[in-house]
């Protein structure tokens, strides 16, 4: 029997939901005016995400990981390897969990 090893958040389109915003007060330049938020899976893990979106704490998102991430954000120079790509309009914490 095979069995898959589970991909780390950043490494595939996903949906997570937003936790909060994150508030930096030293930046690297590519980010020096983009929002941030922390996001989680449907288990609990926390990461870091950039947000041209707009997304809301409790908001369920769907995220774009590694190098398409910096295409997302509208600019491949911007150093992140996960994008808020969109708000899921109707997403319910049951149906993610599951």
């Amino acid at each position: 029997m095979r069995v898959r090893k589970q991909k780390p958040m950043g490494e595939r389109m996903q949906i997570l939901r937003v936790v909060r915003e994150l508030v930096t007060t030293k930046r690297n330049f590519w980010l020096a005016a983009k929002s941030l938020r922390v996001v989680e899976d449907h288990r609990g893990n926390l990461e870091v995400a950039l947000d041209p979106i707009g997304a809301k704490p409790g908001d369920f998102v769907i995220a774009i990981g590694v190098s398409a991430a910096r295409i997302a954000a509208g600019n491949p120079k911007i150093t992140t390897d996960l994008t808020i790509g969109g708000i899921i309009d109707h997403w319910d914490e049951e149906r993610w969990r599951n």
